[in-house]
């Protein structure tokens, strides 16, 4: 085996350097690329709001908000209602009566994934209409253990003012009627944006 001359040595080791160096420059250039992302969108510095609603989730009545849209053939006898998946256009209110402010609308859908315990699994856009946010909204995405008093969702996007909105919505049951199961649900959401 031939062994490396002075030259040779000295010629690998530019090689590598230059390799280094190269590298060094294509990481600390994606590196500028990613801190510049926010600007390169046009996004400020990220921000915490914490908003306060009321979500009021109709099932009875003449004008119900939210309607059942798809249902297995187990659905019926299920006590859970396992299966069922309803459609709503809830209103948001800034206080538990239906008559206070509306703030805004919750669109989506709830669908009840749970066999054994009542369980939604909640994929709702809440469009705020007042305030400073008016034109945003905000995504959120999760399970609901609806009967829990108090239960967590996360906030996993949002549009306008909540552009790559992150953060989390804490729900608690106001008013639960087990017979029509209308309710009216208190929001804290906290959630960090741009």
């Amino acid at each position: 085996m031939k062994t490396l001359g002075r030259t040779e040595k000295t010629l690998a080791l530019a090689i590598l350097l230059f390799f280094f160096a190269a590298t060094l420059v294509q990481c600390k250039k994606e590196e500028e690329s990613l801190v510049n992302w926010r600007e390169n969108l046009g996004l400020g510095k990220e921000k915490v709001s914490r908003l306060h609603f009321f979500f009021h989730d109709t099932l009875s009545g003449k004008n119900p908000t939210a309607v059942t849209i798809a249902q297995a053939a187990m659905t019926k006898t299920s006590p859970t209602r396992f299966g069922a998946v309803n459609m709503a256009d809830d209103p948001l209110t800034e206080g538990p009566e239906l008559t206070s402010k509306l703030v805004g609308r919750a669109q989506g859908f709830y669908a009840s994934a749970g066999q054994q315990e009542v369980c939604l699994l909640m994929a709702m856009s809440y469009l705020l209409t007042e305030g400073k946010y008016k034109g945003s909204s905000l995504s959120i995405l999760g399970r609901n253990h609806a009967l829990d008093p108090v239960r967590e969702l996360p906030v996993i996007g949002g549009s306008g003012l909540f552009r790559l909105a992150r953060g989390y919505a804490v729900a608690k049951t106001h008013r639960l009627n087990k017979t029509s199961g209308d309710a009216i649900i208190e929001y804290h959401v906290t959630v960090i944006h741009y």
